[in-house]
């Protein structure tokens, strides 16, 4: 498996709609991150705050001039949906995830197994 390489595809996949946050999030962003809190409307997350409206991509998503990378803006304080993608060598699959060589997918198993240690700092592993 290879590192991320910022690509963006699950930020955009998923930041139209996909995405929640808890209860315990959007609490410390009303306290400590109010420019983030701003994009929030009824418990959902990245919503025009002049509209109300479902945002298309997330305000925090940052294309890098010149190339074809993405960086968070909130990346410390962000929704642990974000924190814990990717979940699932399938999830991968299904949205191009350009981490994924040929032998993760020859060998999925062993391949979820990769990405639970990687991720072991970001989200539990599966059972």
């Amino acid at each position: 498996m290879k590192d991320c390489n910022s690509c963006g595809k699950c930020c955009t996949k998923y930041s139209n709609g996909g995405l929640s946050a808890t209860a315990s999030e959007i609490e410390f962003w009303d306290i400590c991150r109010p420019e983030i809190a701003h994009y929030v409307d009824a418990g959902k997350i990245w919503m025009s705050p002049d509209d109300g409206r479902q945002l298309a991509l997330c305000p925090w998503l940052n294309k890098v001039p010149g190339e074809n990378k993405y960086l968070c803006g909130i990346y410390y304080d962000r929704p642990d949906d974000c924190k814990y993608y990717p979940v699932t060598i399938e999830q991968m699959v299904a949205d191009d995830c350009e981490m994924l060589e040929v032998k993760d997918l020859q060998n999925p198993r062993q391949a979820q197994k990769d990405l639970d240690k990687l991720m072991i700092d970001s989200r539990p592993a599966l059972e």
